[in-house]
């Protein structure tokens, strides 16, 4: 892989983006849901990242990265598992609760996700992704690229959508949340593991990976997309996989590197939202609200942060340390808000509650910056 450097890792477009700055209002010709539109600010989420955010695309085609089987699903309604990289629901499930959607969000690959099933929104994540192209094959596994997936939404989504909607998409975009979340793997899974550090130091390749990103954003924009959810990268540093035999990686070094990137995140939203006319966005600063609950457990009723709920092999056992043992077991006690790692790298459902509140309704820069995602839903 050759990594391309810039200066800066991005400069204001006020030319480009002139050209996409008048969207027209929601017409009164798009077709959605009666008795959904009366109570909702918005009709539904499309989502791109990682298997934080995954619903379970990964289970429709061959990857090492997947949660297709048990104990993975096992406290999900169904008690089956989803291809949700936790116990339960994940947060996109736990946004669109609070959010008052009617369903689930549809994973981009199940086939049945066309039609009248795409209205409140597509997932097109992928478990094991990452900014850049080439994370997530580092280690062998086939995933769906962040790139591949934008290619998707505007190339499959978007025009089925036009479709069911009798609109422009122009129209009914403004009306839907873009939930990106997406950087770790580039660290864990790219940077460190291929100790890249030997060869870029870590403000070089945070740079090159905001660059990126920042391309992916305004891609997303120029196709319509104004609301924009993104996550911050977690505190790489206190999964249970890194404490395990031979993984790559200090703790301190990948809380080191997740706070750098986390801090020019913020930066770049900044200057997306000055250089773009409508464009808005909530930063979800999930270092913050998981690093709080790991240094403070008692104050948020947490009591085990640091090992995973269910059995993970280690690389020496003939695992990879991060997902689940198939059908092994799991602790007792994760239904209650007591576990923050369901595996080896991924939240329970009770850690993705805590986030999606805060998410939702903080009103601390904290937790989600510069509003929340109630306030980003009515704008």
């Amino acid at each position: 892989m050759q990594y391309h450097y810039l200066e800066k890792p991005y400069k204001p477009l006020v030319v480009l983006f002139s050209l996409f700055a008048c969207v027209s209002p929601i017409g009164s010709d798009c077709d959605f849901t009666e008795d959904h539109r009366a109570a909702a600010t918005i009709e539904g989420i499309f989502v791109f990242g990682s298997s934080l955010v995954d619903n379970g695309n990964n289970n429709f085609f061959e990857s090492a990265a997947k949660a297709d089987y048990l104990p993975y699903g096992i406290d999900f309604p169904s008690g089956l598992p989803s291809g949700r990289f936790t116990n339960g629901k994940n947060v996109i499930d736990l946004l669109g609760e609070q959010l008052m959607l009617p369903s689930f969000i549809p994973p981009f690959k199940d086939r049945s996700t066309k039609g009248s099933n795409i209205v409140h929104g597509v997932n097109h994540a992928s478990g094991s992704s990452g900014i850049l192209d080439d994370t997530g094959f580092v280690g062998g596994n086939v995933v769906i690229s962040l790139s591949q997936q934008i290619r998707d939404f505007q190339e499959v989504t978007l025009p089925e959508l036009e479709a069911q909607l009798a609109c422009n998409s122009s129209q009914s975009l403004p009306r839907y949340l873009f939930v990106v979340g997406v950087g770790g793997n580039d660290y864990m899974f790219n940077y460190f593991l291929k100790r890249s550090y030997f060869q870029i130091d870590l403000q070089t390749f945070t740079a090159t990976l905001i660059a990126s990103l920042a391309q992916k954003l305004k891609k997303l924009y120029i196709l319509g997309g104004r609301k924009f959810v993104v996550m911050s990268i977690n505190p790489l540093g206190y999964s249970p996989v890194v404490n395990r035999p031979n993984y790559i990686g200090r703790p301190q070094a990948l809380n080191q590197a997740a706070h750098l990137y986390n801090t020019q995140l913020r930066t770049l939203l900044d200057a997306l939202k000055s250089d773009m006319p409508d464009f808005s966005f909530a930063l979800v600063n999930t270092y913050n609200i998981m690093t709080n609950i790991i240094q403070n457990p008692t104050s948020t009723g947490f009591e085990d942060t640091s090992n995973p709920c269910c059995k993970v092999k280690s690389q020496i056992e003939g695992g990879n340390g991060v997902l689940c043992e198939r059908g092994g077991e799991t602790c007792e006690n994760r239904n209650r808000t007591t576990i923050v790692f369901f595996d080896g790298l991924h939240p329970t459902e009770a850690l993705n509650v805590q986030i999606a509140t805060k998410a939702y309704a903080s009103t601390l820069e904290f937790h989600v910056y510069p509003i929340n995602v109630k306030q980003l839903a009515q704008l």
